[in-house]
C-alpha cells in the first residue's frame, strides 16, 4: 500500500495542513509505507488519474477545501480511495449550526446557539441588533465564525464593550457569524477512529488554557496544559466518551474524528465543534489520544489506510 497525503492548501490554516501532513507521513514510513505529500494545485487532478490501484490518499486539508466537502467530492469524482468522511457528511459537518442542529435532533446536548449574516448588521441596524441578542443570550457568549476551524475567529466576550471587536474578528474569517452561550467547565477533545458499529473513542484530552483557547493557544506551545487521559471520575470519563461516538454516529463520520466539548457543573457533554480532519502536529490533540492508548502511531495511520482502502475496493 502506498499513501499520498495531501496538505497544504490556500486556507488560513495552510501552516498546519502541512506540518500535519510531514507528520502523518513520518508515521507511515515508520511502518515501511511509501508516503508522499502533495499540495492542492493544477496538477493535483493528473497526479490522481495515474495513481496505481494500491494507492490510497490522505486528504489532510484543514479549513476549507479540504474539511467542507469540497476536497472529497473530486476524489469521488475522479474514483479514488480516501481516507475520512464522504462529500455529504463533510459538509453537514464542516457548517457549524446544521452539525448542532443534526445532533442535537440526536439526542446530544450542544450548547445554545444563534446564527447571523454580516449583511443583517447592515441592513437592520448593528447597536439593534446587538441589543437583542444580548437580551436572550447573557454574557458570557462565544463569537465564531459559522465555518471554519482551529479556533479562527473565536471569542469569549464577557463585556458588553467586547462584542465589536469580536465581530470584526470574526467577519474576517467569515460571512456568517454564531453566536454561543458560553458554557463553564472542563474542556476536552475526544478522538474517534473508525466507522458505524465499529467506531471507537481514543482516551480524552483535557485542555487547560490560560486565556482563549485559540489559534495561537493551539499551535505554538507555553499557553496550554494538556492531561491525558482526562482528569474525570468514571462517569465523566463515560459521558464525553459516549457524546463523541454518538456525534461520530450521528454525522455519519469515517474513519476519524475529533469532537470537542466541555462537560458542564451538571455533568453533561456540551459539545461545541466536530472536526473530520484533525491536526496531526505535535501539539495537536489526536496524536496525543493515540500516545495515552499506549497504541502506536505508525500502526494506527496505517490501519486507517488499509481499512479506506478495502472499503474502495469492496463496494
Amino acid at each position: 500500500m502506498d499513501v499520498l497525503i495531501l496538505a497544504g492548501g490556500l486556507s488560513h490554516e495552510r501552516d498546519v495542513s502541512i506540518r500535519s501532513g510531514r507528520r502523518v507521513k513520518d508515521a507511515l514510513e515508520s511502518r515501511g509505507i511509501r508516503a508522499k505529500v502533495a499540495d492542492v494545485d493544477t496538477s493535483l487532478i493528473p497526479t490522481l488519474r495515474e495513481l496505481s490501484d494500491d494507492t490510497v490518499v490522505w486528504p489532510l486539508l484543514h479549513g476549507a477545501p479540504g474539511e467542507d466537502g469540497s476536497l472529497q467530492a473530486l476524489l469521488e469524482l475522479v474514483d479514488v480511495p480516501f481516507v475520512g468522511s464522504r462529500s455529504r457528511e463533510a459538509r453537514v459537518a464542516w457548517v457549524k449550526p446544521v452539525a448542532k442542529a443534526v445532533i442535537a435532533r440526536g439526542g446530544v446536548s450542544t450548547p445554545e446557539y444563534v446564527t447571523l449574516p454580516q449583511a443583517l448588521f447592515r441592513e437592520a441596524g448593528a447597536d439593534q441588533v446587538l441589543a437583542a441578542l444580548l437580551d436572550q443570550f447573557p454574557l458570557p457568549l462565544v463569537v465564531k465564525p459559522a465555518l471554519g476551524g482551529s479556533a479562527l475567529g473565536v471569542s469569549l466576550v464577557t463585556e458588553p464593550d467586547q462584542l465589536a471587536q469580536a465581530m470584526v474578528q470574526c467577519f474576517a474569517y467569515s460571512d456568517t457569524a454564531m453566536f454561543e452561550r458560553a458554557i463553564i467547565g472542563t474542556e476536552v477533545g475526544v478522538s474517534v477512529v473508525g466507522t458505524g458499529d465499529s467506531a471507537r473513542v481514543l482516551p480524552a484530552v483535557e485542555v487547560v488554557c490560560e486565556g482563549p483557547y485559540d489559534y495561537d493557544a493551539r499551535y505554538n506551545p507555553g499557553r496550554v496544559e494538556y492531561f491525558t487521559p482526562a482528569r474525570l471520575d468514571e462517569v465523566g470519563t463515560a459521558t464525553v466518551e459516549a457524546a463523541a461516538l454518538a456525534v461520530h454516529r450521528k454525522l455519519g463520520l469515517v474513519d476519524l474524528s475529533r469532537i470537542d466539548m466541555i462537560l458542564d457543573a451538571d455533568g453533561v457533554a456540551q459539545v461545541i465543534d466536530v472536526n473530520i480532519a484533525p491536526g496531526m502536529t505535535e501539539t495537536s490533540l489526536f496524536p496525543q489520544s493515540i500516545e495515552a492508548s499506549t497504541a502506536d502511531r505508525g500502526v494506527l495511520y496505517e490501519r486507517i489506510c488499509a481499512g479506506a482502502l478495502d472499503r474502495y475496493r469492496s463496494r
